[in-house]
């Protein structure tokens, strides 16, 4: 496979999968600084998921996906400490500012990480901000004998973009962290989640 290229002209190394772009920097250390000053600011409560809870904290803007009772809908607005780097996430990603209308806020303390999974199906682009600690992005697809795996470092002060195939066919992980960790996540609606919209 060869190698992939964002809007900033980064190449994404050969063998992880098509519709996904990284960049690194996308953020400077004094606005790492002051992005984690104002992120430890918020009431981040632990994931839940079906009564389990799990180790990482989290808070949704925007709109909220409920993962006890599978609900979806509005919740508080995106901060606007977080508004300009949703610009830059969306220029990033090749889309409109106004399209990035979720944004997920995640605290991996050390111990925390996040299992195999896909954003759920209401959501369509995934952009993810990674604050602090280096971390990796796992990356699996199944296959009839097992699974096809690939991995992206994300450093500090990086993005990443999840559209196409490396959104929908692939499933992603991070290993648990031995330090602390922010990730701001903006995402889009799907046509799925416009029309659970039309029908609230």
């Amino acid at each position: 496979m060869a190698a992939q290229s964002d809007l900033f002209g980064v190449p994404v190394p050969a063998g992880l999968p098509h519709g996904l772009a990284y960049a690194p920097d996308i953020v400077t250390p004094e606005e790492e600084r002051a992005l984690v000053a104002a992120l430890d600011a918020i009431e981040v409560t632990p994931f839940r998921f079906q009564g389990w809870t799990g180790k990482r904290l989290t808070a949704s803007f925007g709109w909220r996906y409920d993962f006890d009772d599978a609900s979806f809908g509005p919740t508080e607005p995106i901060p606007d400490f977080l508004l300009s780097l949703r610009a830059r996430a969306a220029e990033f990603a090749g889309l409109a500012v106004d399209d990035l209308v979720q944004s997920l806020v995640v605290r991996y303390d050390p111990g925390a990480g996040i299992g195999w999974h896909r954003d759920r199906p209401v959501f369509e682009h995934v952009v993810g901000i990674s604050l602090e600690a280096p971390a990796v992005l796992r990356l699996r697809r199944r296959r009839e004998a097992g699974f096809d795996r690939a991995a992206l470092p994300i450093a500090p002060r990086s993005i990443y973009h999840l559209s196409g195939e490396a959104r929908h066919g692939w499933e992603h992980s991070i290993a648990a962290m031995a330090e602390r960790r922010w990730s701001v996540t903006f995402r889009s609606l799907s046509t799925k989640g416009m029309r659970a919209i039309e029908r609230s």
